[in-house]
């Protein structure tokens, strides 16, 4: 979740250590040593001196963490052989299972958020299958662990000294605090550094733990989508025709236009019906996979999925299986 935030980069008064290495440089010192370094900064940054004895003994060099892995050579893919495999039937019946199953957390939450239970759990699906995907690693050890390879190493460590503070905060122990191996929390992801801004208490239980609360992090996810901007008046999109003649320079969110004038411009509804008659909602139009491929009028709520993830196969995922539990409605 939440890529592309800048992480803080933080500055250690490293002078004061009798060691002879800087947080700079991790390759050149033990793991031991750059735990030591972080014990200092942890004290400096105000984590009391108990969480610190309590913590820092268990902290191990955690081979599997991951971080940004590098890119491979992709295969071609198009939404059309994409978007049945990434929404399975298995993944919808899922999906409607669950949005059944927690319907009344759902609705609470949606009526004090303002966004609409469907999409809640359809990003809950694909950010992080039902939270499967955040395994079930130490998230301190897997942070230190990614600070000291030393790949944004700064962001990193950033998160390390927050995770600390989330021990701090919800009184948990070391083992408590879970994360996948890229050092992400939560049953929909959260990263650590992001836990203070967007972390919500769904349940009124006085914690906010959304890396084992299904309430905490349904809400957590209706609270980011809200201060991004979501408008539960409005839905996500639709999918559409263009003619022949369409400026394709036209497409991507720097465009922005009425449905009339879209309409001007030949688009029509998928089915070759005209657009809404309204001019109250300013529309882009968007082609992930270009002239060829499918084609979008999005409104300003897709625009803030994409504050989520920063991608279009990523967000018309997430709204196509929000339609798909939609319909046929759920009684």
């Amino acid at each position: 979740m939440l890529s592309g935030k800048p992480a803080l980069v933080l500055v250690s008064c490293l002078s004061v250590m009798p060691v002879a290495v800087t947080a700079q440089e991790p390759s050149q010192s033990s793991f031991s040593d750059y735990i030591a370094l972080l014990k200092q900064e942890a004290i400096e940054r105000g984590v009391s001196q108990r969480v610190v004895d309590d913590v820092f003994p268990k902290i191990k060099m955690f081979k599997k963490a991951q971080g940004q892995l590098p890119q491979t050579k992709a295969v071609p893919v198009t939404l059309d052989t994409y978007l049945p495999q990434a929404v399975s039937q298995s993944k919808v019946d899922w999906t409607r299972a669950f949005y059944e199953k927690y319907s009344q957390q759902l609705n609470e939450i949606s009526q004090r958020y303002g966004v609409q239970p469907r999409f809640i759990v359809a990003l809950w699906a694909v950010d992080s299958n039902f939270g499967q995907s955040t395994a079930d690693y130490p998230a301190l050890s897997v942070s230190a662990s990614l600070a000291y390879k030393g790949e944004d190493e700064a962001f990193y460590r950033d998160q390390f000294i927050n995770a600390l503070e989330i021990v701090e905060r919800e009184d948990l122990k070391y083992a408590d605090l879970k994360s996948n191996a890229k050092g992400e929390l939560g049953l929909s992801i959260l990263r650590a550094n992001d836990y203070q801004t967007y972390a919500q208490d769904g349940d009124g239980d006085g914690k906010k733990q959304p890396w084992s609360n299904t309430s905490d992090a349904f809400a957590s996810t209706a609270y980011f989508l809200q201060q991004a901007g979501w408008n539960a008046e409005q839905t996500w999109g639709r999918q559409v025709k263009v003619p022949t003649s369409f400026e394709y320079m036209l497409t991507g969110f720097d465009t922005k236009k009425s449905f009339s004038d879209w309409q001007n411009l030949g688009v029509r509804r998928f089915n070759g019906t005209n657009l809404p008659k309204r001019d109250d909602m300013l529309i882009s139009m968007v082609m992930p996979d270009g002239e060829s491929g499918r084609k979008y009028l999005v409104y300003d709520n897709y625009r803030r999925l994409t504050t989520w993830n920063d991608a279009n196969y990523f967000a018309i995922t997430v709204v196509y299986l929000s339609e798909r539990i939609k319909n046929p409605a759920i009684i």
